[in-house]
This record gives C-alpha cells, structure tokens and sequence, in this order.
C-alpha cells in the first residue's frame, strides 16, 4: 500500500469511526460492534458501493474523483477544513471552492474603521465593493462602492476617471482581467460573475481582447502609480488579504511607497475629512 492511499484509508476510517448514527439520522438500536458509522452506511450515503467503499479504506483503491469525495465529506460530516484535507490527501489538490455569500463581519468593519490613514476596502472574488473606509472614498471618489464604481473591474474599464488616474492602466487592467479569469475557474456557475465578464467584453474593446487572448494571471499584492488632483502623482503598494472561511471576501490596503506618497496620501485624506465636516456643518 503507498503512503498516499495509507493516509487516505486512515482519515476516512478515523472519521468514520467519529460519526454517530444519531447525528445522521439513523436509528440506533441493540448493540453495535462498530464505532460511529458502519462501511455500508457510509457508502450509502455517498452513493456508492459499499465493495468500493471497503477498498478504499482498505487503500486498494486509487484517487476517487471530487465528486465522489464532496459525497464522502458530506457523509462523514467533515467540516470545510476536513473537507480541504481529504481532497488534499486523496488528489495532492485542492476542492473546488464553495461560496457562501455572507455579510461583511464586523471584525473586517473594524479594521476598516481602524485604518483612519489608509485606503481599504473589502470585495469579493466578482471584485464588487462590499465595504471601504474614508480614505478609500478619498483616493477613488466620494462615490466609490456604488453605480460603476461598485465593483472594481467595472470602474476600472469603464470609469474615464479612475482609468486617467492610474498610470499603469494597461499592466493593471490585464491583471485585473487575469484574475476574474482565474476567479471564474473557481465559481464556473456564478450568474452574477458570468454576467460582469459579458458585461465588459461588450463594452471594452480592451476587455474583449485581453479575455480572448486567454490571460490568466493571480497577483495579490505590488505597486502601482496614480495620479490624483489632490496628491498629485504618487506610487502606492496594493496588499490583498484573504479571509478563511468560505465568504471569498478579500481586505484590500493601500500604502504609500515612500515618504512622498505618505505625505500625498495624508492630503487627500485630509483634504477629503475637510469636505465631509463642511458638508456635516452645511446640513446641520
């Protein structure tokens, strides 16, 4: 038996062996030799054959497609991270991801609030504008998050405004096209993406070109140059962080790249925190 379909066999009978009859909804009655589940319980579950099933746990088998362990995580009540493990193990890669739409915690609002300095913002893997702090709005416009600057691919290409202030446009819209590609590997039956990616091949020459020439491209963090009417021009790091759960949410920081994008991005923000408290005494 290889080490490969040891560790397989071993996971799946110690999982097995975890799972009560009751927690599946099957009746428990007289005594059970068996810890948690029985093979062919597991196996029915799963629909599959419960010979099959043995030779698996017996590591006689070879690596069971991802439908097949998405059945057997899914029998053995493996949480997400399980899940992970058992395609890892069973593959040598990662499952198919799955998204479960949720609101923007409060944890990742705070973080926003606390970054009273800093651009941030939070999208999800369509790159829709799920939440950003003051200084974002600063450097993209009072009006960033909603209309076409509610997602940022769709700002990008179709925006004049935000296309004329990046300086580096050509290498960070590609990038930007790379990984909604890369995105839609993940979440091939996600309307929602499908229709952005109609969207923009229809209204962006460039868009068009760039998707049929096949660009693929993941890059989560580097610089790029702006140039804004307040700051001037100035040069700024992108850092992406991803969340752990299945939200597909990512906080995305902006920092300046020298001392002269430090001080160009502490005058936008203020110039920007001047007009909010103008307005606030207007109304008031």
């Amino acid at each position: 038996m290889s080490r490969h379909n040891a560790d397989l066999a071993e996971f799946l009978r110690v999982m097995r062996a975890r799972v009560r009859p009751e927690d599946v909804g099957l009746p428990v009655a007289g005594h059970r030799r068996t810890p948690g589940l029985r093979r062919q319980e597991v196996a029915q579950s799963a629909a599959i054959s419960v010979e099959w099933y043995t030779r698996l746990e017996q590591g006689r088998v070879g690596s069971p497609g991802t439908t097949v362990l998405d059945a057997l995580a899914q029998a053995l009540r493996l949480s997400e991270s399980e899940r992970h493990h058992l395609h890892l193990i069973a593959r040598g890669e990662a499952p198919p991801s799955r998204h479960r739409p949720a609101p923007v915690g409060a944890a990742l609002q705070e973080l926003l609030c606390g970054m009273p300095l800093l651009p941030a913002y939070v999208v999800d893997f369509r790159f829709d504008v799920l939440a950003r702090n003051e200084p974002a709005a600063a450097l993209f416009g009072a009006d960033f998050g909603s209309g076409d600057t509610g997602n940022v691919a769709r700002m990008l290409f179709l925006v004049p405004r935000i296309r004329e202030m990046q300086l580096d446009w050509t290498r960070i819209a590609r990038e930007t096209v790379g990984n909604l590609r890369a995105n839609l590997a993940r979440h091939r039956t996600d309307a929602r993406l499908r229709a952005l990616i109609d969207e923009l091949r229809h209204r962006s020459e460039d868009f068009s070109a760039w998707w049929n020439d096949q660009t693929v491209q993941e890059r989560a963090n580097g610089t790029k140059r702006i140039r804004h009417p307040v700051g001037g021009e100035l040069t700024i790091c992108y850092t992406t962080l991803a969340t752990l759960d299945d939200s597909a949410q990512y906080l995305i920081a902006v920092t300046p790249a020298d001392a002269a994008a430090e001080q160009a991005l502490r005058r936008i923000v203020a110039s920007h925190a001047g007009a909010l408290t103008g307005t606030a005494r207007a109304v008031g």
